[in-house]
């Protein structure tokens, strides 16, 4: 069936400017990954889940230009001990990153693997992807797995003794960056991955995440800085029996985010939990999508999202928990909630329960609202300015999603970097 012409159009200019590596290992992915970006093609405001979100600045030939901002703090993370790796523009800055071996863990360079014929990223490359697009699809995650020169190939085989930071620079304004990263958490292994930094004007980032039964991955990004930044990005998640996924974004600045998360529970027992706060000031779109499906017995999912918004920002949350047959004993719980700081911000909702087993408790909640007066009230009663009045009970409303954060010390970093934010913003 041919694509409606608007669509094919968009599709085409965009192809026409990429190159396809169709050698070695991921070759296969790749030729799939394309073929299903033909049969697709790129996602238009008609698209029934791009319908809050306008995809055009994601999806033209070349990247809008994004200015570059000179860092006015220090870098978060920076004082945790923890194996540094830098991408600048989406490519690997090996001054700017510290030596990849560590224990537990064996970390490549897709571009270094590229011509090999055999690769264990071979089994995961492009498949949790590929499961990914079904029941909706995710063009620009294929789009990625196609065009993606460069990324980690990361397998954890123990407990590394740190965290693994990844760094996002941007330093080209007109710069267009795809990185594709896929981790594999062996049985009983853990481990903690942080991402931050503005990455590119224009970043298309995909992380395949495959967690063996009883393994554990923590994952806690931030997205901020350069405001003219645009960024699509996408984790796909499967888990095994008594499995643990936790992951936290807090996103701060940037005329377009779209964060996508889908997670599959496939072994009994497995734990899901996935949270965002934002934080955004007047050309500000922030999206988060997010696809969780229970596929097993007795498994725990959780998605809390907050958005505060200000001077026309718009904040998106479309979530969905999909409960299949024989899946008993699910406990799937999600809250979706904007702080509106104004008249003029949006905050556009579409949770979603889908369930086709009896023995569950699921929940979903959305609401909007107002700063709290009878709580500015009370604080401006007592000797509080407004402004820090209203940035407490701001730093009050994000405290759920916050606290999703296990490592204290990680979480109280986020909650400085929220105070530095509102308090040059408000």
């Amino acid at each position: 069936m041919a694509l409606p012409k608007p669509k094919a159009d968009v599709t085409d200019a965009l192809l026409a400017t990429l190159d396809l590596p169709d050698t070695g290992w991921s070759a296969p992915a790749r030729k799939a990954a394309l073929a299903r970006v033909h049969e697709m093609g790129l996602p238009t405001a008609r698209d029934e889940y791009w319908k809050f979100t306008r995809p055009e600045s994601l999806t033209q030939a070349q990247a809008p230009e994004a200015a570059v901002l000179e860092a006015t703090e220090t870098p978060i993370f920076d004082d945790v001990d923890r194996l540094r790796i830098v991408f600048v523009d989406g490519v690997f800055d090996a001054e700017a990153s510290d030596d990849l071996a560590l224990e537990g863990v064996s970390i490549e360079r897709l571009a270094e693997t590229a011509e090999m014929d055999i690769h264990w990223a071979k089994d995961v490359y492009g498949v949790l992807e590929a499961r990914g697009q079904d029941p909706v699809q995710r063009p620009l995650a294929a789009l990625n797995t196609a065009f993606a020169t460069d990324g980690l190939l990361i397998h954890v085989t123990g407990t590394p003794s740190k965290p693994l930071h990844l760094t996002y620079s941007h330093a080209d304004s007109g710069s267009d960056a795809i990185l594709h990263h896929v981790v594999k958490v062996d049985a009983g292994a853990e481990v903690t991955i942080l991402e931050n930094g503005p990455a590119a004007a224009r970043f298309n980032k995909s992380m395949e995440i495959d967690i063996a039964d009883g393994a554990t991955l923590h994952h806690i990004r931030t997205q901020g800085r350069d405001h003219e930044r645009r960024a699509a990005t996408h984790m796909f998640t499967r888990l095994g029996e008594k499995s643990v996924y936790k992951s936290f974004t807090l996103t701060v600045n940037g005329v377009l985010t779209r964060n996508e998360q889908v997670v599959e529970l496939t072994g009994d027992e497995a734990v899901a939990h996935v949270a965002g706060a934002c934080v955004g000031d007047g050309d500000f779109h922030h999206d988060d999508t997010v696809f969780i499906t229970h596929d097993a017995v007795d498994c725990e999912s959780r998605q809390v999202f907050k958005k505060v918004l200000k001077n026309g920002a718009v904040g998106v949350f479309q979530g969905k928990i999909l409960v299949k047959p024989g899946a008993q004993k699910t406990d799937g719980y999600q809250i979706s909630q904007s702080l509106l700081l104004d008249g003029d911000s949006q905050f556009l909702a579409k949770p979603e329960l889908e369930i086709y087993a009896d023995d569950v408790a699921c929940s979903h909640g959305s609401t909007s609202g107002a700063i709290d007066e009878e709580g500015l009230f009370y604080l401006r009663s007592r000797g509080v300015p407004e402004r820090e009045a209203t940035n407490l009970l701001t730093l009050a409303f994000l405290a759920e999603a916050v606290e999703e954060i296990e490592d204290e010390t990680l979480a109280e970093q986020i909650v400085t970097r929220l105070e530095g934010w509102l308090s040059r913003r408000g």
